[in-house]
């Protein structure tokens, strides 16, 4: 699969880069932008430089470079991801603005019925980000908040980030063991 991942200026560069790794591990096609504000969280969070993350992809554009080729519907990927988006960048795609890259290839997967996954990491929410939830569900994207779940057991933080990347490669259609399925009450 050849999959454009975004990454903006929301808490959680770790969910990003977790993705990145499972993708490069499955050999998958990773193509990679990621905002300044993302720069500054990934510093930030991880302690680490953005050059990090590029090792992982396989492309990497800059996110005011709207002549690379994913800036056009015409240019075939399967999926675009942001993780973590930030609620800016989903306010702008709900509203159809397309000024950056990763808000333009976010346009080009709407408008050629491709996978648009937004990772929004944020809380609480006020209306007007539930609103442009709705405006972007309906127009086609899967919303998938960062909110892991409990009932496999987590042990560490990397246990929770792992469910998060496991549910985006689950909305890819990408095997992955990253979590204990859940498989129902067992008697006993």
């Amino acid at each position: 699969m050849r999959i454009v991942v975004g990454v903006t200026g929301a808490s959680g560069a770790i969910y990003a880069y977790r993705l990145l790794e499972e993708l490069r591990k499955r050999r998958e096609e990773s193509i990679l932008v990621v905002s300044s504000a993302a720069k500054k969280v990934i510093r930030f969070e991880l302690k680490v430089e953005v050059e990090k993350f590029y090792e992982l992809a396989t492309q990497v554009f800059e996110n005011n470079d709207l002549a690379a080729p994913i800036a056009s519907g015409s240019y075939q990927v399967d999926a675009v991801v942001i993780v973590p988006c930030s609620m800016a960048t989903l306010a702008a795609i709900a509203a159809g603005q397309a000024d950056t890259l990763i808000r333009r290839a976010a346009d080009c997967a709407l408008s050629e019925g491709r996978p648009l996954i937004l990772v929004p990491r944020e809380t609480p929410l006020n209306l007007i980000h539930i609103k442009n939830m709705m405006l972007v569900k309906t127009a086609g994207a899967v919303i998938l908040p960062a909110m892991p779940a409990f009932y496999h057991s987590p042990k560490t933080v990397n246990d929770l980030v792992d469910f998060i990347v496991g549910k985006i490669l689950d909305a890819l259609r990408l095997p992955h063991n990253l979590y204990k399925r859940w498989e129902g009450e067992k008697d006993g």
